[in-house]
């Protein structure tokens, strides 16, 4: 009989945080600058430049904490990891081992199984390195400071998670609750929002857990997924062949689908971790944490639950529409306008996910304003404009953002609505299509299409369906 094996699985996620300014310095965090052009004697670790902590990482890094159940340390400190690397340029990082500012709590997860709680062993600040670029064709290895000293939280759970499904659940649920609270766009492209898979594999039913590698270079929940397949295969194999796993980090190459050996798994006193001098403690008031409690905004199990309630709109919409912030205040901002939640919830999930999918891009790239939407609802549902014309209208909107009460005036693509004027133009085309007529009288109901589709060229597509409909049948 074949041996059945659990997975386990803990993660260390790091994410960059949305401050203007690093960590310890003025410097701008602003993505994509050229190279070594946000720096300055403090992130490129000049001797004798000293660091100050810059207050919003703390509020940030607060607020995530709270959101996540976690328990604050409001005494926390931060600690030098010190390692020799280029990209890391005063051979130690800032980071904080022995009291990071948040430990102890979880998030729910929803999986095919049901809920389930993921720990949250702690959550600590600390500043990111720069960045290697290797140049194969001058043979020689580049380095761009501007990440350096750009601030993150580490977030690490529990080993609580058995399958990619359950790993893809809570790193959704942490990107929403991150982007909801506004500390960090948690792109995964950009590389704002990390993923260090800690694996093993254990027999059903033991008591220990296996022998775990980390897993490093992970960029997308589908990378991730294969990522955990392919490692968890690999322990599988050796075990089964009678070897053992050695604790290493692992590189995945998501092209070759394999993962490869990066160097083995170093103990913490190998980094000499001791606190930093240069930084004071940080003391956590309790009207401090009070007051980030206060600001903490509606998240998104609040507002699914809002949204069923308040604006009526099925569960499945809520889902779509709170799946990403900007189009749940979108979806809020339009509604407030027109009050048609039903309608506006429609363009999001259809028209605008659709225009997004061609295009490649993400809710977060949507640049039309609520009130223009809002407007368009309205051309729509007045009749004021037909429904293929009101998506050829949406398409200027989505590109351009122009008005559709002035677009549609300009171009004259209001509905004909003149019940006298298209009962003449009707006429004309029964009187040409007499077989199409006949056919109706026999009980051939798509004749009547036919008739419809003919009226609608007839007008250029600007008259109202429902009243050609009725005109139709009165006259036949």
């Amino acid at each position: 009989m074949s041996r059945q094996y659990e997975t386990v699985i803990g993660l260390e996620v790091h994410v960059e945080l949305a401050s203007k300014t690093k960590i310890f310095c003025g410097c701008s965090t602003e993505f994509g600058g050229a190279p070594n052009t946000h720096t300055c004697p403090v992130c490129t670790g000049m001797p004798g430049s000293l660091p100050v902590l810059n207050k919003q990482v703390v509020e940030y890094a607060l607020a995530v904490g709270l959101a996540t159940n976690c328990e604050i340390n409001q005494y926390c400190k931060f600690d030098r990891k010190n390692y020799f690397y280029p990209d890391n340029p005063q051979n130690y990082q800032i980071s904080q081992l022995y009291l990071p500012i948040c430990h102890d709590g979880f998030v729910e997860i929803e999986t095919g199984a049901g809920k389930k709680k993921v720990g949250i062993h702690e959550i600590h600040m600390e500043e990111d390195a720069g960045k290697l670029i290797h140049d194969e064709w001058e043979d020689c290895t580049l380095v761009d400071y501007n990440r350096s000293g750009v601030p993150l939280i580490e977030i690490v759970s529990e080993p609580d998670m058995r399958s990619a499904e359950e790993v893809n659940a809570y790193l959704d649920k942490l990107r929403l609750i991150i982007q909801y609270l506004g500390a960090s766009d948690c792109k995964l492209q950009e590389g704002s929002m990390r993923a260090d898979v800690n694996l093993s594999v254990r027999e059903v039913g033991a008591p220990e857990f296996g022998t775990r590698t980390e897993m490093k270079n992970l960029n997308s929940f589908k990378a991730i997924s294969r990522a955990i397949e392919g490692e968890r295969a690999r322990q599988i194999e050796l075990i089964e062949e009678g070897k053992s796993v050695i604790q290493e980090t692992r590189r995945w190459d998501d092209n070759k689908e394999y993962s490869y050996a990066m160097r083995s798994k170093e103990d913490a006193q190998d980094y000499r971790y001791f606190p930093d001098p240069d930084l004071v403690p940080v003391v956590i008031s309790d009207e401090w944490l009070d007051e980030i409690r206060a600001k903490q905004p509606e998240l998104r199990t609040e507002k699914l639950a809002r949204y069923e309630k308040d604006f009526g709109i099925p569960k499945y919409d809520a889902e779509i529409i709170t799946s990403s912030k900007k189009m749940a205040d979108m979806f809020e901002a339009t509604t407030a306008i027109c009050k048609n939640p039903k309608k506006v919830s429609n363009w999001l999930m259809v028209e605008t996910l659709r225009l997004l999918g061609e295009r490649g891009q993400s809710p977060e790239d949507i640049t039309f304003s609520p009130e223009n939407l809002a407007k368009l609802v309205d051309l729509a549902e007045s009749g004021t404009i037909n429904s293929s014309v009101a998506k050829e209208v949406f398409e200027q909107i989505f590109e351009k953002d122009i008005d559709p009460d002035a677009y549609v005036e300009e171009k004259g693509l209001k509905s004909v609505s003149d019940e006298g004027a298209l009962k003449a133009t009707i006429e004309e085309i029964i009187k040409a299509n007499p077989q199409s007529v006949e056919d109706y009288h026999n009980g051939k109901q798509k004749a009547i299409g036919f008739l419809v589709g003919q009226t609608m060229k007839a007008t250029q597509g600007k008259a109202n369906p429902g009243m050609v409909n009725k005109i139709l049948k009165e006259l036949l």
